[in-house]
């Protein structure tokens, strides 16, 4: 009897790891609905992670495919496009009729259109390094811990009235759904723009000495374990507002890809130099 190859197995691994993440989604999705925003945005987390690991395993395993990345941008489209969407509409957006769904429904095409200019960069070789425009996981994390943040919100317990009565004003609808406005727009415009966002793949920390990693690693957990909701809420909020800041500064240029999108552009100019198995992109795809 022949042994089975573990190639289907490598092969098979990453991929059922991105239908975890599409798993994750559509349970978004299910307590959006349902009015358990902040399951929903734990689920939206966890979709990231998910997203995380499948690129991370098909890199170490060497089971990168052409069928894994259109599947993986498939299911991110459903997870981080049309999940926080809903999610938005379902926790404030739907008070405002038109505009509301409107709102989300930029959000989800401008999430699209990120997914598909990453695919032809990586058709052709240049989705490497760092990220043109916010990537769709990150502008999800905002929305879903923005939305846990609001949910977990209670200053009631500090006893002080003023505070009380600010709290009470922070849990009413126009105050929840006032900022997803303005935030999803400009989320979505940060999608498709050509600014740079930087990528843990380039990031570089062999110079650091390990204590002062360690040191900085307990810190963190510690304001995570002390407002967890706050804390990500900060962390995605620092991220998404991070290229726009390094591009006001000067210390990041915006990409010039609109050529890749002409019918006049000669994509066998690069194929020599392609790899076989495409690249996947990471931390969080696209």
């Amino acid at each position: 009897m022949k042994r089975p190859r573990i190639g289907g197995a490598v092969y098979i691994l990453p991929n059922l790891l991105t239908a975890g993440n599409l798993f994750w989604g559509f349970w978004a999705i299910n307590k959006a609905l349902l009015g358990e925003f902040a399951w929903a945005g734990s689920a939206l987390l966890l979709a990231a992670v998910f997203d995380v690991l499948d690129g991370r395993v098909a890199r170490l395993t060497k089971g990168t495919s052409e069928f894994g990345v259109q599947f993986d941008s498939l299911c991110d489209l459903v997870s981080f496009g049309c999940a926080p969407a809903m999610i938005m509409y379902q926790f404030g957006l739907n008070a405002y009729g038109r505009i509301g769904w409107l709102i989300c429904f930029l959000f989800m095409a401008c999430g699209a259109l990120r997914l598909a200019r990453f695919n032809v960069q990586s058709a052709i070789g240049k989705a490497s390094g760092d990220f043109t425009g916010l990537p769709i996981p990150m502008a999800a994390a905002v929305v879903a811990t923005y939305v846990m943040f609001m949910s977990s919100l209670n200053l009631n317990e500090f006893g002080i009235d003023w505070l009380m009565q600010f709290a009470h004003y922070l849990k009413s609808p126009q105050a929840v759904s006032a900022p997803l406005l303005v935030a999803a727009p400009l989320l979505s415009l940060a999608m498709v723009s050509n600014v740079i966002y930087r990528s843990h793949k380039v990031l570089k920390i062999r110079g650091v000495k390990p204590f002062r990693v360690l040191a900085i690693a307990i810190f963190v957990i510690a304001l995570i374990a002390f407002q967890p909701e706050a804390v990500g809420f900060l962390f995605a909020i620092v991220y998404a507002l991070s290229g726009p800041m390094e591009w006001a500064l000067g210390w990041k240029k915006p990409t010039e890809d609109d050529e890749i999108f002409s019918p006049e552009y000669d994509h066998s100019i690069e194929s020599d130099d392609l790899p076989t198995d495409q690249p996947i992109e990471g931390p969080s795809q696209p």
